[in-house]
């Protein structure tokens, strides 16, 4: 039963007030540890494009008519963004399981929606805070400009919201560390690194090619793709129904779970 099944909340229809507190918690949480959160992802970008760069940038050709360097970088930009995104959320909701102080969440008077909301703030706005990071970093030192800047916002945009919502479900899901990890390590991690970050997917086998087509995840890395260097292997247009309408069905479940308290009642 949630807070509004007691009765008419006297906040009108949206809680303004308890849905800006939430948000900033989560921000605010992130922000804390700005150095584990905002820091190391923009690490292990420089070290994904050094790596690759060194094995077989040299020796490689260019793809889809650009460098190999700059097709790769806007897939690792995604690829970091939508890896944040996803921890930002579900371990919020896990510490928060395990340590016993869900309740906290949970007491005051929040619909499911304003808390799916309140927590895909701190995940979009972690997801976006490492995106313009690398992104500043990709200017740099390669010297990358976006070909289209405010398609780019939208694809990170989409992308934090996407796997935050899918974070919310996957941490309400996980009743321990172990079970998160699980997810992250044989759901997440494998959608995100085939999915077109280090290839263009018509170099795939065509049964391959067509698996990778049905992942979301593939839209997003294309997409921004598209925004960053004007080539993509699939039309952006279509890219931005999909990951919409996958949003707005992965964030339909996570509402549906929280207010069923799906998994949070003793």
């Amino acid at each position: 039963m949630t807070q509004t099944d007691m009765g008419v909340r006297r906040f009108g229809h949206v809680n303004w007030l308890g849905l800006y507190t939430l948000a900033a918690r989560e921000v605010m949480r992130f922000l804390s540890v700005w150095t584990q959160t905002l820091l190391a992802p923009l690490v292990t970008a420089g070290l994904f494009l050094v790596i690759f760069t060194i094995a077989i940038g040299a020796t490689r050709g260019d793809v889809m008519g650009v460098p190999f360097v700059t097709f790769l970088a806007p897939g690792i930009m995604m690829m970091t963004v939508i890896q944040n995104a996803f921890a930002n959320t579900s371990s919020s909701i896990v510490i928060s399981k395990v340590q016993g102080n869900i309740v906290d969440t949970l007491m005051p008077p929040l619909s499911g929606g304003e808390l799916v909301l309140g927590y895909l703030a701190g995940g979009v706005a972690r997801g976006l805070i490492v995106a313009l990071i690398i992104a500043l970093a990709f200017w740099l030192v390669l010297g990358l400009v976006p070909a289209h800047p405010l398609l780019a916002l939208v694809y990170v945009l989409l992308g934090g919201a996407f796997m935050g919502a899918l974070g919310i479900a996957a941490g309400l899901f996980a009743n321990k560390f172990d079970q998160m990890a699980a997810i992250t390590n044989f759901i997440v991690t494998p959608l995100a690194f085939l999915s077109g970050t280090f290839y263009s997917v018509e170099a795939l086998p065509p049964v391959l090619n067509q698996i990778t087509h049905a992942n979301p995840i593939f839209y997003l890395i294309d997409g921004l793709r598209f925004a960053m260097i004007g080539v993509s292997d699939s039309a952006p247009a279509l890219g931005l129904v999909i990951c919409s309408v996958a949003t707005l069905a992965i964030s339909a479940l996570a509402w549906r779970m929280l207010a069923t308290g799906y998994r949070l009642k003793a």
